[in-house]
C-alpha cells in the first residue's frame, strides 16, 4: 500500500519546484513565451487564482466562526470571575504579542533587501490617515451589509461579536440559529480545506513568479522572516508568560515546563491547538489544578487564545509591507493590533486556518495578498512553533487563574504528594 503524501509535503515540493523553475526562468532571455504565456498566463492564473480563492473565504469564515465562538461563551456568566479573568488574560496577551511582533518587524525589517513592488497586481490603496478616535468609531458599522461588501474587517468582527453575544443572552430560543451557524462553520472549514488542496499549485506559481523576477534575493529575506517570528515567540514566552507566571503565582516555572514537554510534542506534530486539549487537561491535573478551572480555561484557550498566531501575523504584515515598498502608519499598526486581537476569538484551532486569518489582517490595511504565496513555503515550520506558543499560553493562564481562585494544589505542582505516596 502506497503511503499518501501529506499536503504539507506537497506544499514544500511546490515551493522547491517553484524556486528551481523561477531561477531557470530568470536565466532565460525575455520573450513572448516566457513573459506572456508562462509568467503572465499560466503562473498568473494559478497564483492569482489561489490568492483570490483565499480572499473569497475571509469574510464568511471570520463572520461565521466569530458568531460561533462568542455565542458559545454562555459559560462565562456561570463561572463569573473565572470567565472574566480568562477573557482578560487571553485578549491582553494576544494584544501584547502582536505589539512585540510589530516592534520587532519595524526595528529588524525582515523584508528589507527585497523589492517586489513591481509585482503587485493592481494598485495598492493605503487609504487616508485616520485619527485613533476615527479608528475606534469606524469599528461600528452603520450598514453591516456594506461592511461585508467592502470587506471592512473590524466592522465585520464587531457585528459578528454582537450577534454572538445576543445569541448567548437569548439562550434556548436562539438554539436553532446557533445550529445553523455551527453547520455554516463546518461548511466554511470544509471550503477552506478544498481550497488548500490547490495550495501546492498556487505556491508553485507564486514562488516561481517571485524568483523569476527577484532571483536568489528572496531566500535570505525568508530566513530573516522566520528568524524574526521565532525571536518574537521566544521573547513572548520568556518575558510575558514567564513574567506573568512569576508575578501572579510567586512559584518556580520549571515543574510546569518539564510537564509541558509532552504537550509540546503533540503541538509540534499536529500543529493543532484542539488536538492538545486532552494532554493539557492531563498535565494540569498532575500539576494540581482543579477541574473547575481547567475544564473552562483550556477549551476556551484553544478557541480564542492565539498569541503565537498573532506574532506571526504581525511580523508577516510588516514583512509583506516591506517587500512591496509600503510604509505603514501608526494608525494602520493600531488597526492590525485590533483586527488580530479580536479575530483571535474566532480562529479555529486547526492547521492551515492561520493563512486565512492573515489574509484578513492584510485586507484590513489594504496590503497585497500576493505576499502570502512567498511565506507559505515556511508556514509549516512557523505553524509548529506558533501552535506550541498558543497552547503554552492556555496552560499558563490556567495555572495563574487556578492560583487566584485557590483551585491550585502547590504540593502536587512540585511533586511532593507523589513522593509521599511513593
Amino acid at each position: 500500500m502506497k503511503k499518501k503524501i501529506s499536503l504539507t509535503t506537497k506544499i514544500l515540493i511546490g515551493l522547491f519546484l517553484g524556486f528551481i523553475c523561477g531561477l531557470i526562468l530568470k536565466s532565460i532571455p525575455d520573450s513572448y513565451i516566457k513573459d506572456t504565456i508562462i509568467i503572465g498566463g499560466i503562473l498568473k492564473i494559478f497564483g492569482t487564482g489561489f490568492t483570490t480563492a483565499i480572499k473569497m473565504m475571509v469574510v464568511p469564515l471570520v463572520f461565521v466562526s466569530l458568531v460561533c465562538g462568542t455565542s458559545s461563551m454562555g459559560d462565562i456568566k456561570k463561572l463569573g470571575r473565572i470567565g472574566t479573568k480568562t477573557m482578560a488574560f487571553y485578549l491582553s496577551t494576544t494584544a501584547v504579542a502582536i505589539i512585540i511582533a510589530l516592534f520587532l518587524g519595524s526595528v529588524l525589517k525582515p523584508g528589507a533587501g527585497l523589492d517586489m513592488s513591481h509585482m503587485v497586481s493592481g494598485e495598492v490603496s493605503i487609504g487616508e490617515s485616520k485619527s485613533l478616535v476615527d479608528i475606534i468609531l469606524g469599528i461600528v458599522p452603520s450598514n453591516p451589509i456594506k461592511a461585508f461588501a467592502d470587506g471592512e474587517m473590524l466592522q465585520i468582527i464587531f457585528f459578528a461579536m454582537i450577534t454572538g453575544i445576543a445569541m448567548s443572552i437569548v439562550g434556548k430560543k436562539a438554539e436553532p440559529v446557533r445550529v445553523i451557524f455551527e453547520s455554516l462553520n463546518e461548511i466554511c472549514m470544509k471550503m477552506v480545506g478544498i481550497i488548500m488542496l490547490f495550495a501546492p499549485y498556487g505556491v508553485f506559481a507564486l514562488v516561481c513568479d517571485t524568483f523569476s523576477s527577484v532571483g536568489q534575493d528572496a531566500i535570505l529575506v525568508l530566513i530573516k522572516y522566520v528568524a524574526v517570528v521565532l525571536l518574537g515567540m521566544g521573547i513572548h514566552i520568556t518575558c510575558v508568560y514567564g513574567g506573568m507566571f512569576k508575578l501572579f503565582t510567586k512559584e518556580k516555572i520549571m515543574p510546569f515546563l518539564k510537564k509541558f514537554t509532552s504537550v509540546a510534542a503533540i503541538t509540534f506534530s499536529t500543529a493543532s491547538s484542539n488536538a492538545s486539549v486532552p494532554a493539557s487537561m492531563e498535565i494540569l491535573e498532575e500539576l494540581g489544578v482543579g477541574k473547575t478551572t481547567r475544564s473552562f480555561t483550556i477549551p476556551m484557550g484553544a478557541t480564542i487564545n492565539m498569541d503565537g498566531t498573532a506574532i506571526m501575523q504581525g511580523v508577516a504584515a510588516l514583512f509583506i509591507a516591506q517587500i512591496y515598498g509600503i510604509d505603514l502608519s501608526i494608525n494602520q499598526m493600531i488597526t492590525i493590533i485590533l483586527t488580530a486581537t479580536l479575530a483571535s476569538i474566532g480562529t479555529a484551532g486547526v492547521p492551515g486556518v492561520g493563512m486565512i486569518m492573515l489574509s484578513m489582517v492584510l485586507t484590513s490595511v489594504n496590503l497585497p495578498l500576493e505576499g502570502i504565496g512567498l511565506i507559505m513555503g515556511v508556514e509549516r515550520i512557523i505553524d509548529m512553533f506558533r501552535t506550541t506558543v498558543n497552547v503554552m499560553g492556555d496552560n499558563i493562564c490556567t495555572l495563574i487563574i487556578a492560583n487566584s481562585e485557590n483551585d491550585f494544589d502547590k504540593d502536587m505542582f512540585y511533586g511532593e504528594k507523589e513522593e509521599q505516596l511513593a
